[in-house]
């Protein structure tokens, strides 16, 4: 890779945090197995003026996803589920709910119909976001205003809880349709609870976290070491929206498993340079390479409606994996990149990919909402351009 152009990547974002559009970032580069680029710049708490370094912990919000999807990816190899199964093999409190078609009434106003599901979701459909359920927030819908009045919302709640509730309102699509982002992968951390056998932060801690040195990730940061913790701007400076992070210093009570972690950059990479391996680091192996091929590979292509949500967040020249965006073409895209390559991000502004062409993976994290998207591409281009 260019050297100047991977300084050039370091100016350029230093230069938007002069320019105070974000607080700070820590981003890494690594090539053929070795850590070509890291860099810590502006600062992790700008109301106290802490620097950004690179230990500086963040909330990942749904990187979390990839984490969760591994675990019950492990599980399937351990015989003890299939994902071909209905949900309700694992969970039965969850039934068979039906589906929410918005309607006109005999009085020409919008109303809910409920129709039977044509069949039940399976856990390959929570693992590839085509299970029928949806997120309360993202958007407005009929819905999701079902979602919001039942308390799914809500922080406050277990997984099992949560199971129950979604039980209770109907799902935005037929399931193995449409690719809605969703509650999936938190149904997915309430699955492990129950196949597993104890609670989902004590089940990834003791198969993935530790197994793979992963010492600074969790659901929530010890008292001594949250003075590491990434803090956001308290209101946006471009769009001026106000913004509300994750309580980072206290176990919740909801342990989501589709947002809720938090993690460092070089525990992070530990995660991406296993499945870049084909399941194994450092004499530790989670999965078979197949796995994670089988992972890393394009779920939607059978599917010709996968497309027709209200918002395809993958985009175009992406299909969808088992925890992962997955490129299926070369052009398409807003961004570089090679047939192949995986990727998800989070909320608060944190992204990686996995370019196995490349044999590439980059690594991005910030706490700026309302940025994301923009970094996103941002820090790509800019990887992209130093090859």
């Amino acid at each position: 890779m260019d050297a100047a152009r991977l300084q050039l990547l370091n100016q350029v974002i230093q230069s938007d945090i002069d320019a105070g559009r974000i607080p700070g970032a820590v981003m890494l580069v690594a090539r053929h197995g070795e850590v070509v680029h890291e860099a810590a710049l502006g600062m992790q708490d700008a109301a106290a003026g802490k620097p950004m370094a690179m230990d500086t912990i963040f909330r990942i919000y749904s990187m979390t996803k990839p984490i969760v999807s591994v675990g019950v990816m492990m599980l399937a190899e351990q015989g003890r589920l299939l994902i071909s199964e209905p949900v309700s093999t694992y969970l039965p409190e969850i039934g068979r709910p039906q589906v929410g078609v918005e309607i006109r009434d005999a009085n020409g106003k919008p109303a809910l119909q409920l129709v039977d599901a044509q069949r039940e979701m399976t856990v390959q459909d929570l693992l590839r976001h085509t299970s029928g359920l949806t997120y309360g927030v993202f958007g407005e819908s009929m819905v999701k205003t079902c979602y919001r009045d039942a308390g799914i919302e809500s922080r406050n709640i277990t997984n099992a809880e949560l199971v129950k509730k979604l039980a209770t309102v109907p799902l935005a699509y037929q399931p193995g349709t449409v690719w809605e982002y969703s509650r999936s992968t938190d149904v997915l951390g309430a699955l492990i609870e129950r196949v597993g056998g104890m609670a989902l932060d004590e089940w990834l801690d003791r198969h993935i976290l530790q197994p793979l040195g992963m010492k600074d990730s969790g659901f929530w940061v010890p008292q001594e070491q949250q003075h590491r913790i990434a803090e956001a701007f308290p209101v946006d400076p471009v769009t001026g929206a106000k913004v509300r992070l994750l309580d980072a210093c206290n176990k919740p009570s909801f342990l989501s498993g589709g947002g809720g972690m938090v993690s460092t950059v070089h525990d992070y990479l530990r995660f991406a340079r296993m499945l870049a391996n084909g399941g194994e680091l450092d004499g530790v192996r989670l999965l078979s390479r197949k796995t994670v091929r089988y992972m890393a590979s394009d779920h939607l292509s059978d599917l010709p409606q996968a497309r027709s949500g209200t918002e395809y967040l993958p985009g175009q020249g992406y299909g969808f994996g088992l925890g992962f965006a997955v490129r299926t073409a070369p052009g398409a895209s807003i961004v570089p990149g090679s047939v192949g390559d995986f990727n998800w991000s989070g909320l608060a502004g944190t992204y990686f990919w996995i370019d196995p062409e490349e044999d590439l993976i980059a690594i991005f994290l910030m706490q700026a909402p309302e940025q994301r998207s923009h970094y996103r591409q941002k820090f790509r281009n800019l990887v992209y351009a130093a090859l």
